[in-house]
């Protein structure tokens, strides 16, 4: 079997990685393939693995009883899905789905966290790497609520 290294030295999120950091990540990644329509988590289940989209797009959606799914953002190849494996209780905040087929490298959550614990070098690499998506995806949702509730 080939490795993964490659592709997860290709993909933008590991630019400029460390080759001994990108060897212990590689360990921990496997190619993933999704139907248009395909749920890559949903919430409340249990965040096990992260995803770096290769090709496709996958819509972030949360669900409000009696109400069609709101999409939070939608995901292109070169962007992460997921980061709720960060964070206890490593539970998904939101559903992802793909809009289109879509392949993307899956990082087992736990074997990451356990090669972070060992190697802090690695786990500051990571939550260095993380925190701008996040800051990128609170300042979308805090756009879509303006949009939302600011009209009157």
């Amino acid at each position: 079997m080939d490795s993964l290294e490659p592709i997860l030295r290709g993909h933008p999120f590991f630019a400029n990685f460390a080759d001994e950091h990108i060897r212990l990540v590689t360990g921990c990644a496997r190619n993933r393939r999704f139907e248009v329509d395909q749920y890559l988590f949903h919430e409340g289940e249990s965040a096990d693995e992260f995803f770096l989209i290769r090709h496709g797009k996958v819509a972030l959606e949360i669900h409000s009883p009696g109400q069609p799914p709101m999409v939070l953002a939608t995901l292109d190849e070169g962007e992460i899905a997921g980061v709720s494996w960060l964070v206890p209780p490593y539970r998904w905040m939101f559903d992802a789905r793909t809009l289109e087929p879509t392949r993307a490298l899956g990082i087992d959550a736990a074997c990451l966290r356990n090669k972070c614990d060992a190697d802090h070098d690695l786990g500051y690499t990571m939550m260095t790497r993380f925190l701008p998506a996040i800051v990128k995806r609170l300042h979308a949702t805090r756009l879509q609520i303006l949009d939302i509730y600011g009209k009157r």
